[in-house]
């Protein structure tokens, strides 16, 4: 594999480090992977997360694994491993079984590392679009809010919705952000915000539950949010919170959109109903414990919920901010999702 190297990702020598980016903003350690035990631990903990980022990061170790040696069926398993770890990425299953499809070719060995270089590539690529295509709805002085993360902690790029609010402010357009905590790992406060700063973007960090105050002073202009998928109907799965975000944004007559490359989208997948949600530990609501230490301020046999994500329906979007275009309710309708938003069926 060539060498490379990225915000939270780096292959020197064909071996793959990944930013820890649990213990971001407090500390930026690089943790080396070698195996499919430590990488599917590092999704479970969400030391490397973001759906493009997971497929990106499994396949590049998948393809570290075949010039390390491993033979054709230890590279199955892994594959197969992998494509377990996170059930909502889409990204990360699409990933997989193109590489599982590479398997039964003659020169399976050099078919599987350039699909990983180019998925890695591509995503770089779709990211830019995304960003070019997205800006543009964004004016001047807009004020923007986004939730959890999704810049190039989050991909191979510069992100998708991050990736947008990035490309305006390149663009001059002086536009402020609204970056959400986003409870209950606080991936905005942590990750976006760290981001950000990076930048130069002007945000300001609020707690989740001050969005509602905030669109109701008239201080929130457009709401642009990532996904894990996308379902055919325009559904789709995003960060817990987002749908409150889209049923506030409706209520105020506030632009909302979902930005996210074709890789993200789920034809197969008939509504948001059919997309699984992922349960996590009771012990991340009950506290926190991360580089800056352990809290917890709950009772330690507090019974809690814990999803993940949400699914937030077609009817609360306004626009479908993909690496092909922008696309609207009536677009949806016609079925531009279920081709991949590409063309028409």
């Amino acid at each position: 594999m060539q060498d490379r190297s990225g915000l939270a990702l780096q292959v020197a020598n064909g071996h793959l480090r990944l930013l820890d980016q649990s213990q971001l903003p407090h500390a930026e350690t690089w943790l080396a992977v070698a195996d499919v035990d430590t990488l599917i631990e590092a999704i479970h903990a969400l030391r490397v997360r973001g759906a493009p980022m997971i497929a990106i990061a499994s396949a590049l170790l998948v393809a570290s694994r075949v010039e390390q040696g491993d033979d054709r069926r230890a590279i199955f398993q892994a594959i197969a491993r992998l494509r377990a770890a996170r059930p909502t990425a889409v990204n990360l299953m699409h990933a997989m079984d193109g590489l599982a499809a590479d398997l039964d070719t003659a020169d399976w060995q050099r078919s599987v590392v350039q699909a990983a270089e180019t998925l890695t590539d591509t995503d770089r690529a779709l990211c830019d679009a995304i960003g070019d295509y997205g800006a543009a709805l964004v004016g001047y002085g807009e004020r923007l809010l986004t939730h959890c993360n999704t810049g190039a902690l989050a991909t191979a790029g510069i992100g998708t919705a991050a990736g947008v609010i990035r490309r305006a402010h390149e663009q001059g357009k002086a536009i402020e952000v609204w970056v959400d905590e986003t409870r209950p790992l606080l991936q905005g406060g942590r990750l976006t915000a760290w981001e950000f700063g990076k930048l130069g973007v002007p945000y300001t960090l609020i707690a989740d539950n001050m969005a509602a105050a905030m669109m109701a002073a008239g201080r929130v202009d457009r709401v642009i949010v990532g996904a894990d998928r996308i379902a055919a109907n325009g559904d789709f799965a995003n960060k817990i919170g987002t749908y409150g975000l889209a049923v506030l944004a409706k209520y105020h007559n506030i632009p909302f959109a979902v930005a996210a490359p074709h890789t993200t989208l789920d034809p197969a997948c008939a509504s948001g109903d059919d997309i699984p949600i992922e349960q996590r530990s009771a012990a991340e609501v009950r506290g926190v414990n991360n580089a800056a230490g352990e809290l917890c301020w709950a009772p330690a046999d507090a019974r809690v919920a814990n999803p993940a994500f949400d699914v937030t329906p077609a009817s609360l979007i306004t626009h479908w901010i993909l690496d092909t275009g922008v696309f609207g309710i009536d677009d949806v309708a016609a079925g531009v999702l279920k081709s991949g938003g590409r063309a028409f069926p």
